[in-house]
């Protein structure tokens, strides 16, 4: 969804006199996805400075926090310490332009989820049988043509 405009989707109101519903579209955003992941500011750069260095951090707590911090030895506080430095760190990504652009794209993928015809059951069982035979087709042709490549090259050395 290029504009994240959701114009299939339709919620009815209704109008001033009561008799008949209008339609509006609903929309997830004014700015494109593309727009907002392409700006750049300051604030962005220094909360990727953050984001990165919380992760890398939270990969060294193990590692190194116990030598300098008595009760890092732990188990659970070296896990409480990592968990939250990942968290952290995607807190700061999420008040990035790019975050931004994330959550919109979440957005517009839930309305198109909306949007998809799911097969019923019994086209599921069907074509999960299909999928079946024909990988037990391919299994033995493949099965065959190793046998025959395994019988030339024997053959042949």
């Amino acid at each position: 969804m290029s504009d994240n405009k959701d114009n299939l989707d339709i919620q009815s109101e209704t109008s001033a006199s009561g008799l008949k519903p209008t339609k509006t579209p609903i929309t997830v955003s004014k700015e494109s996805v593309v727009e907002v992941a392409k700006k750049r500011s300051p604030k962005d750069m220094l909360l990727w400075l953050v984001a990165i260095v919380a992760m890398i951090s939270a990969t060294l707590v193990s590692q190194y926090l116990p030598r300098y911090w008595a009760p890092a030895n732990n188990v659970w506080t070296q896990i409480a310490i990592t968990v939250s430095l990942v968290v952290f760190g995607f807190i700061c990504l999420a008040f990035t332009n790019q975050g931004s652009a994330f959550k919109t794209l979440l957005k517009d993928a839930g309305i198109e989820l909306r949007r998809v015809t799911w097969p019923t059951k019994d086209e599921t069982i069907r074509y999960t049988w299909q999928v079946i035979l024909m990988m037990i087709v391919f299994g033995i042709i493949i099965w065959l043509l190793d046998m025959f490549f395994s019988y030339v090259v024997g053959f042949v050395i």
